[in-house]
C-alpha cells in the first residue's frame, strides 16, 4: 500500500505528522482528519492545519464527510468514533492491556506508576481490547508534570508510527498479537468534577495531581475560603504531629507560601490563582480553608 491516513489530534498527532514527513515525506499520506479539542488550552489544531497547508496535505474536520480508505489508518490523541475500522491502527496512552479506556497517561501519573508507554493496537468494537501491534515503554521519576510526560510519549507515538509505516510499504503484513485478558485494567472517564483537589488524601499524591492535571489541561482546582481557585505549583511540606488534623486547613505561611493540611503530610502551595488569572499568594486570611471535594456539589 502506498498511502497512510491519519487521524490527528493533540501535540501527539503534530510529533507523529512532523516526524512521518521527515522520514516518508506529505506524498505517502492521502488525508488527515483534524480535530478541536475545548477541554485543553492547546490542541494543536491550528499547528496540525498548518503543516497540512505548507506541504500540501490534503485535511478534513472531523465533522466533515470522511471518505472511506482501503489501506492502513492511523487514530493518533483521537478522541472520537471512527466509523471506518478497516485496517484502523489505535495508538494508545499506556502498556495495555492495563489502563485501557479514557485519560490513561493522567490516571498514570497520579498513580505513580514508575513506567509509561504507548500501544499501537488494531481497532475493535469494544474499546482498547484489539490484537497489539508494537509497544514502546519509558521509565520515568518523580516529580514530572504531564507536560514532560506528553513530551516523552509523543517521541514513542513517532518512534511506533514511523516503524510500522515501513512494514506499511514495504508491503509487509501487519500483524497482532492478543491481549491477555487477566491482567487487563481500566481507567475511568474525567470530567470538571474531578480536577477538585480532596485534601483527605495524602500530600504526595496530591502534588502528583497537580503535576498530571496541569497546562496543556486546565489545572487543579479547589475552593479557598469557598472562592475557587486553581492550583499550578506545590511542594511536600515536612510533616509535623497535629492533634486534631482538620485537613484544608491553613496551618504556617513559609517564606510567603501557605502550607495546607492533608489527610497525610503537608503541602506547600508555591503558585495559584484565582478564576481570572488574579494571584492568590500572598494569602491575606491566615485563617483560611481550602476546600475539597464535598464542597463541589454545595459551591
Amino acid at each position: 500500500m502506498d498511502y497512510v491516513v491519519f487521524y490527528l489530534l493533540g501535540k501527539k498527532g503534530y510529533m507523529v505528522l512532523l516526524e512521518f514527513i521527515k522520514v516518508f515525506g506529505s506524498e505517502k499520506i492521502a488525508y488527515v482528519v483534524i480535530g478541536k479539542d475545548k477541554n485543553i488550552q492547546l490542541d494543536y489544531y491550528e499547528d496540525i492545519k498548518s503543516i497540512c497547508d505548507d506541504y500540501n496535505i490534503k485535511y478534513l474536520n472531523r465533522d466533515e464527510s470522511i471518505e472511506t480508505f482501503q489501506g492502513y489508518k492511523f487514530a493518533i490523541g483521537w478522541r472520537w468514533i471512527i466509523k471506518d475500522m478497516q485496517n484502523l491502527i489505535v495508538l494508545h496512552d499506556s502498556i495495555l492491556p492495563k489502563y485501557r479506556g479514557f485519560s490513561p497517561l493522567v490516571n498514570m501519573l497520579i498513580n505513580g506508576e514508575k513506567e509509561i508507554g504507548v500501544t499501537a493496537l488494531f481497532a475493535t468494537e469494544e474499546y482498547d481490547k484489539g490484537e497489539i501491534i508494537k509497544q514502546e515503554k519509558i521509565n520515568i521519576e518523580y516529580p514530572i508534570k504531564i507536560r514532560k510526560a506528553i513530551d516523552l510519549i509523543s517521541r514513542l507515538y513517532a518512534r511506533l508510527v514511523i516503524d510500522i509505516c515501513k512494514l506499511i510499504f514495504k508491503q509487509k503484513q501487519i500483524k497482532g498479537i492478543p491481549q491477555q485478558e487477566e491482567e487487563a485494567s481500566y481507567s475511568l472517564w474525567r470530567d470538571e468534577y474531578d480536577y477538585f483537589i480532596d485534601w483527605n488524601i495524602s500530600a504526595e499524591k496530591i502534588k502528583r495531581i497537580v503535576d498530571a492535571l496541569g497546562y496543556p489541561y486546565n489545572g487543579a482546582i479547589t475552593l479557598l475560603n469557598r472562592e475557587k481557585i486553581i492550583i499550578d505549583e506545590v511542594e511536600v511540606y515536612p510533616d509535623i504531629k497535629i492533634e486534631n488534623r482538620d485537613v484544608g486547613k491553613l496551618i504556617f505561611v513559609d517564606e510567603g507560601f501557605p502550607i495546607v493540611v492533608c489527610g497525610e503530610g503537608l503541602l506547600k502551595i508555591k503558585k495559584a490563582r484565582y478564576i481570572n488569572n488574579k494571584p492568590v499568594i500572598p494569602v491575606k486570611k491566615f485563617r483560611s480553608r481550602f476546600g475539597g471535594t464535598n464542597d463541589v456539589y454545595s459551591f
